[in-house]
């Protein structure tokens, strides 16, 4: 991902795939096993990126030794979050962060602007250990956060380094219901910041080891990239 903290210019979330303002908490995640219905974030987002970004961007996106003129950091967590909780989710960084020791994380909105949704998730989601998703009311208005949460369950399924990399957070602040949750997500047991037991569950999760195993894993697979784009 290679960003850092920066200035956050937010891209809105909903911007090609609108707003829904009910959420089908029915809905059950495909069935991984079922090789029809599996999503692969990163397949469909080079897709994406290939299909509409210049052929010229695409050759300057790496210089002469194929990696990227900015130094790429595997990131501790990734926060997705509604397009109005952008304040929240920057206080849940810094609580894991500075209370927590928790770092380096970012927030979707501090994603690099004008590129492609799906790139961007694909990036976030890839490029760090832990997808957290901010559960507030706003959560589940918008169609784009429903894709998110839906599609990162899936990527943790068909990846088995990234099993339990989802971690639903439901914040002090405007939190949803639990019954209002999508099935989907009662299914993982959810990071409550009004628990008392809400410290030693974020030491539970966040362990340097899983971080680690995760890390060596996207080195090796960024190489190997690395290594076709120049054969």
């Amino acid at each position: 991902m290679g960003i850092g903290k920066s200035k956050i210019d937010p891209c809105p979330l909903s911007l090609s795939l609108g707003k829904s303002h009910s959420a089908d908490t029915n809905q059950r995640p495909p069935e991984s096993d079922s090789k029809s219905s599996e999503i692969s974030l990163r397949d469909v987002a080079e897709q994406s990126r290939t299909a509409e970004a210049p052929a010229e961007e695409q050759a300057g996106a790496a210089g002469a030794d194929g990696v990227s003129a900015e130094e790429e950091e595997f990131l501790k967590f990734v926060i997705l979050h509604a397009e109005d909780d952008i304040d929240e989710a920057l206080r849940i960084q810094e609580l894991l962060q500075n209370d927590f020791g928790v770092k380096p994380g970012i927030i979707f909105a501090e994603m690099p602007c004008g590129r492609q949704h799906l790139q961007n998730l694909d990036d976030a989601v890839n490029g760090s250990a832990w997808t957290i998703l901010l559960l507030t009311e706003n959560f589940l208005r918008d169609t784009w956060c429903k894709f998110q949460f839906y599609t990162s369950l899936m990527n943790s399924v068909n990846r088995q380094h990234k099993y339990n990399s989802v971690i639903p957070l439901r914040p002090l602040n405007n939190p949803l219901p639990r019954e209002r949750t999508p099935f989907a997500l009662r299914t993982i047991n959810a990071l409550e910041e009004e628990s008392r037991g809400f410290p030693t569950q974020v030491e539970r999760i966040f362990q340097e080891s899983v971080y680690k195993t995760q890390q060596t894993i996207w080195r090796e697979t960024r190489n190997m990239v690395q290594r076709q784009f120049l054969a």
